[in-house]
């Protein structure tokens, strides 16, 4: 039995050691809730908060809206083959410039930007306007060349009033 007594005795030692006491659990499921709070409260910070500070708010405030600048109605025939019918394009837009300044900058090389429209626009084809796509190709196209005619200013964006192929 006293072996017996022994085998039980050791065997509560070895149970009481591996088992780590009440107040040792609380610290642990603590520092676990913690640790959770802090990598929380950090990602919250670098992640949703924006980066938005003081400045960038006033920065955004005193940002003027876009100027425009309308460019005169361009209508040319389309590039066919022999013996197809002819068709036209008409095509109504509007420059997006960044500040009113740039209007009285821009206005000197207008007759250089309506050649460029018409240039560019007789070459293409109407196969090249099908879709949402052409029109996204022709909005850069024009954007690109009214940039190189007017360099060094810049604009931002060619925007279409109307674009009507008949």
């Amino acid at each position: 039995m006293a072996d017996e007594d022994q085998v039980v005795e050791g065997t509560e030692e070895v149970a009481a050691e591996a088992a780590p006491s009440g107040k040792r659990k609380i610290f642990m499921i603590a520092g676990a809730v913690v640790l959770t709070l802090a990598v929380s409260a950090l990602g919250w910070y670098v992640f949703l908060r924006g980066g938005h500070d003081g400045q960038h708010a006033k920065e955004e405030a005193k940002a003027a809206p876009p100027v425009f600048l309308d460019v005169p109605d361009v209508l040319v025939n389309l590039a066919s083959n022999p013996g197809e019918r002819i068709q036209y394009l008409k095509v109504k837009a509007v420059l997006e410039l960044k500040e009113a300044p740039l209007v009285e900058k821009v206005k000197p090389a207008m007759p250089r930007v309506t050649d460029l429209f018409q240039t560019y626009l007789r070459e293409l084809r109407a196969n090249d306007l099908n879709g949402s796509i052409g029109l996204f190709r022709m909005k850069e196209e024009l954007t690109k060349r009214v940039n190189a005619a007017i360099a060094p200013e810049h604009v931002n964006a060619v925007l279409f009033k109307e674009v009507v192929i008949q």
